[in-house]
């Protein structure tokens, strides 16, 4: 049984969401926070990426960096820009760009469900990354971005969040081509039977935000070790997502660059791939794969089509982007952990693959990989059977938005 529950959001007044409303911490760098801070100074970075509120070269890690995230989060409270709802309520949040709209459920999530597996996984998290997040939580004492979960969709669940869109948006804005839309949940019978219905959900799914729902999972258990009288009903127990069903998301491909071909020549290299994959010019310029299993490669300015030859059975290793792994990027281009190897990058699909085509032909990298997007029911598939993914497996699009709605773990 997956536990959800509403939450007293502490969220922007309508006249400042737009402003307010910012990109994910992790999908921006210090630089681009920076300037999206100078050109809007009520922007949610200042939390987020508190950083931007010191200057260029301060440790970012600092305590006193935490400490001003905190900071800036109570001025939006005092100066009248954000207000924290009186009475626990769910909201519900819809995206919605050219040709997809996904709606989901906002909400808390069980910190217990996910040390239970409850909610599973799929990717591994890195220590640094975790203990960052776990630090900012504990400091300002709420969760500033939300985890992105799913279920599999369900007859009695998804109409639900339907009905809860009935009447008038709280917010309603367009940011980088997307429609966000939000409204408030605060029908007592509404909210009880959405609570009811996820009682006959068995499992839910981390999408994207593996290191956010770890960290939130990190401080739960310090507080807990911290508080004697722990009763394991206090808000530091749960932590701040949005629940979609699993046939609203979208995952767009997650393309591949890698700087050099390990000592080889583009014909030596060319070779070395035929080993394992069909290789034929590609039939389009860019190549974007049509089906599983096909991947396309631009090197020495042409495009080609390759065709993996072999194709394992089990539930990872079948993935694309394990087979370009374990068939090219590790035995010819040298490149063993790509978590850690600084010859190899990623670039989500969002950006087109003329930004592939720029990238190798600037120079700074000699070849790149067009994959084919992971799909939900792979990603289902090996979250079921308790398996990872390799890095960089899924890129969700559109991206949730920070500052529309926090989770204070402790009063403020």
């Amino acid at each position: 049984m997956a536990v959800i529950r509403p939450f007293r959001a502490l969220r922007p007044r309508r006249e400042f969401a737009e402003k307010i409303a910012s990109p994910p911490y992790d999908i921006i760098s210090s630089e681009e926070a920076r300037k999206i801070y100078e050109k809007n100074p009520l922007s949610f970075v200042r939390v987020i990426r508190p950083e931007v509120n010191f200057p260029p070269g301060e440790d970012m890690y600092a305590e006193k960096v935490y400490k001003k995230a905190k900071e800036e989060l109570l001025r939006y409270l005092k100066e009248g820009h954000m207000l924290q709802d009186e009475a626990p309520k769910f909201y519900i949040y819809q995206q919605k760009d050219a040709s997809h709209t996904q709606t989901g459920l906002v909400c808390v999530a069980s910190c217990e469900d996910y040390e239970k597996d409850v909610i599973k996984k799929h990717e591994l998290t890195r220590e640094e990354k975790e203990i960052d997040r776990a630090k900012h939580i504990d400091i300002v004492s709420a969760q500033t971005g939300p985890v992105f979960l799913t279920y599999r969709s369900r007859e009695d669940v998804d109409p639900l969040l339907e009905e809860g869109k009935k009447g008038e948006p709280e917010y309603d804005f367009e940011s980088d081509g997307v429609r966000h839309t939000l409204w408030v949940v605060d029908d007592p019978e509404l909210i009880s039977r959405i609570r009811k219905a996820f009682e006959g959900i068995d499992r839910l799914y981390v999408a994207d935000g593996h290191h956010r729902s770890a960290a939130s999972v990190r401080v739960k258990n310090w507080r807990k070790e911290r508080n004697p009288k722990h009763t394991g009903e206090e808000e530091y127990n749960f932590f701040l997502c949005v629940v979609f069903p699993h046939n609203h998301l979208r995952i767009l491909d997650y393309n591949r660059v890698v700087r050099d071909l390990n000592r080889l020549t583009e014909e030596e290299f060319i070779e070395r791939i035929k080993e394992n994959f069909r290789v034929e010019p590609a039939p389009s310029s860019p190549y974007r794969p049509e089906k599983p299993h096909e991947f396309g490669m631009y090197l020495g300015g042409k495009w080609y089509k390759l065709v993996a030859k072999t194709i394992p059975e089990d539930p990872v290793g079948s993935l694309d982007v394990s087979i370009l792994q374990n068939f090219l990027l590790s035995p010819i281009l040298g490149i063993q952990d790509p978590r850690r190897d600084k010859r190899i990058n990623f670039v989500g699909g969002i950006k087109g693959l003329s930004e592939l085509e720029r990238l190798v032909n600037s120079g700074e990298y000699k070849v790149a990989f067009s994959m084919y997007p992971t799909t939900m029911d792979d990603l289902l598939r090996v979250a079921d059977a308790g398996l990872i993914m390799p890095p960089k497996s899924t890129w969700f699009e559109p991206k949730l938005k920070s500052g529309l709605f926090v989770h204070l773990i402790e009063e403020v």
